[in-house]
């Protein structure tokens, strides 16, 4: 049964209380701004914009303070009922998701303000046009996660779930709204099954991937796993359809299939023709509903023409560059994981025959090569490209944007290249800057730093941006943002 949302309204008093604080705003981490009277900053975990708080501080700093929301005495319109039971401010609240007490619609609202912040404040750049936000499912999204898992002695038990907030312990969790319907069902089941397991103790974590046929799970465990843990292992997976078990007795390279010759893990790219196969491990997006979105508005932001040639900087295993192989002349594929690399290369092979919805797709190349260690010379190198589609992790693509920003000035200028230790004039031989750039950020303050590199030393514009809802009730923003040769 739900258990009620642990904060609710207090009954407005005859005098409000001394202490009482009006929230003015949210931060990215779905706390609440509030001001006290001597300007004194206090954010506030659980209270919403526009609020009558009171809250308890936990933390006391010269310029704010941090505190927990106690009670509301003038609700939000934007606060809902949170879904989950396990949500909350309490102890031993879940620590996954952060803003399921907030509309969904004013979650996509924060973050598209988070977004443009950045751009404005870090990057100095302001979008022409603001897009339209990528938004899908709410609930039942989250087909990649990292379960911890840890036995309970006292309890008799294991936990098997995410942090509690604020805390390393493992929430006390019976389901999951954010998950898969079929793999929320599946903690209690899971719970049981580590209890039972002669490694019960020394299993810290769960990896999950969920294809479109298949669930993958990757047990972490710290010894040897008995053959009666192996046994467990094969029933729970033959009592549960479409349950795959992976072990992972170390690093990544040690992860393994438990048996052989099962259906493979993959997903579908359908608007563009292929399936994508891929390991438990490897770097896929978290949303699969939001992820065909993306790939889609991407490419059309692109204007991809069959005549072009196209970089995929980030290429992973080729979630983007596969799809622009059907619409362009040449792709190449550039990346930093030689696993992803080969990954890639198969996933090429695989798809690059003809079918009965497209022709064969494009001469395509795929490159391993650290690219935070870019420089002119190996850009020029790469040749040039019409089109780029730029999908980083967390840290961005500073130096990519810094040697393309150097190259502009050399052409412009004449002012030689700074390649890190000296400065050249490098032969460019007939080698151009893309017409256009179409970036995918998991960090907007990273896509705002890159941003102010583009436009301001890179003759670009920002002509476009706006936020992908990837991560929905969490404070992840992950965005969008075109740029155009001035």
């Amino acid at each position: 049964m739900m258990q009620e949302h642990p904060i609710q309204p207090a009954p407005v008093p005859a005098e409000y209380p001394p202490d009482l604080l009006t929230v003015e705003s949210l931060d990215i981490e779905a706390q609440g701004i509030a001001h006290r009277a001597d300007g004194k900053v206090v954010f506030i975990e659980g209270a919403l914009p526009f609020e009558q708080v009171t809250a308890n501080v936990y933390r006391k700093k010269s310029s704010f303070e941090k505190a927990t929301l106690t009670a509301i005495y003038h609700e939000s319109s934007q606060r809902v009922r949170p879904a989950c039971p396990h949500f909350g401010m309490h102890t031993g609240a879940c620590g996954g998701c952060k803003m399921q007490h907030l509309h969904s619609g004013a979650q996509v609202a924060v973050k598209q303000r988070v977004l443009e912040d950045n751009l404005r404040f870090i990057g100095k750049v302001k979008a022409d046009n603001l897009l339209r936000p990528i938004e899908g499912p709410a609930w039942r999204y989250r087909y990649r996660a990292r379960l911890s898992v840890r036995y309970v002695r006292k309890k008799g038990e294991a936990l098997v779930g995410f942090h509690e907030r604020k805390s390393a312990y493992v929430t006390d969790m019976s389901e999951c709204h954010v998950l898969p319907l079929h793999v929320s069902d599946l903690l209690v089941p899971l719970r049981g099954l580590i209890s039972s397991m002669d490694a019960r103790e020394t299993i810290p974590q769960i990896e999950l991937a969920c294809g479109d046929e298949v669930t993958a799970m990757v047990l972490r465990h710290m010894e040897p796993l008995s053959a009666a843990d192996l046994a467990r292992l094969r029933a729970f997976a033959a009592a549960h359809a479409g349950v795959q078990w992976w072990v992972q007795s170390g690093g990544l390279d040690s992860v393994k299939l438990l048996d052989g010759a099962v259906q493979e893990l993959s997903y579908g790219l359908p608007e563009f023709g292929v399936l994508m196969p891929f390991k438990p491990t490897d770097f896929t997006q978290v949303n699969p509903h939001i992820n065909q979105v993306l790939v889609s508005r991407a490419l059309r932001l692109l204007g991809v023409q069959p005549t072009e040639r196209v970089i995929d900087w980030f290429c992973g295993l080729g979630n983007f560059t596969l799809p622009l192989a059907t619409k362009a002349r040449e792709v190449l594929g550039i990346e930093g994981s030689e696993v992803l690399v080969a990954r890639s290369r198969e996933n090429y092979e695989r798809n690059r025959p003809a079918s009965h919805i497209r022709p064969a797709l494009a001469a395509t190349k795929f490159v391993a090569r650290n690219l935070f260690e870019m420089t002119p010379a190996m850009l020029v190198r790469d040749g040039a490209a019409e089109k780029w589609l730029v999908d980083p992790p967390r840290e961005g693509a500073f130096e990519l944007f810094k040697s393309l920003a150097a190259l502009h000035q050399q052409i412009v200028t004449g002012v030689p290249c700074d390649d890190g230790m000296h400065q050249q004039s490098l032969a460019l031989d007939g080698w151009t800057l893309p017409s256009r750039i179409v970036y995918v950020s998991c960090n907007p303050a990273t896509l705002a730093r890159d941003a102010g590199v583009l436009v301001e030393g890179g003759g670009y514009r920002c002509t476009a941006a706006g936020v992908v809802n990837m991560f929905p009730h969490t404070a992840h923003v992950e965005s969008m943002a075109v740029f155009e040769r001035v």
